[in-house]
């Protein structure tokens, strides 16, 4: 009986007084994270591994995600002859340096510069049949020439 009686609150006295500093059974306060979240010391290692290359491609992602907007906002930039801004080039450059738009970005971007070409009116007179651009252009520059020509020969500028 006064076995009985020692196993049951022997454990639960052991615990209390535990924390008192009894100097005796530190073994168990001396447990390793891994055995305190249930794992051997190699499924320990290997999930922290595995959380530290989760990690990795987390943050490569996100840097590739950042460099496509950049790209973006660097293309409408040119589009619009906006001032360049330099932590765009530097998130560009941290992700490799050559990024393309996504699929879909790239696509609603191409349609965006059709939809203003066709708006625009070199987009209106290059839709007319019959009209040959090439040579509206050849003509305009020969034109544009004989002007600066006779220019240089006007006496009064």
């Amino acid at each position: 009986m006064a076995f009985m009686v020692k196993t049951m609150v022997g454990g639960q006295l052991k615990n209390l007084t535990g924390s008192l500093g009894s100097g005796e059974d530190k073994g168990d306060g001396d447990k390793s994270v891994a055995e305190a979240q249930g794992m051997s010391r190699e499924e320990y290692e290997e999930y922290q591994k595995q959380l530290v290359e989760e990690k990795m491609e987390r943050d490569a992602q996100f840097t590739q995600k950042k460099a496509e907007r950049a790209t973006l906002r660097s293309h409408f930039r040119d589009k619009y002859q906006l001032p360049k801004n330099e932590t765009d080039e530097s998130q560009i450059q941290m992700a490799g340096g050559d990024v393309e738009l996504p699929r879909e970005l790239a696509k609603m971007v191409a349609e965006d510069t059709e939809e203003e070409e066709r708006a625009s009116a070199l987009g209106q007179l290059a839709s007319l049949p019959g009209l040959d651009l090439g040579s509206l252009k050849d003509k305009a520059q020969n034109t544009l020439g004989n002007l600066k020509q006779s220019a240089e020969k006007c006496h009064l500028m």
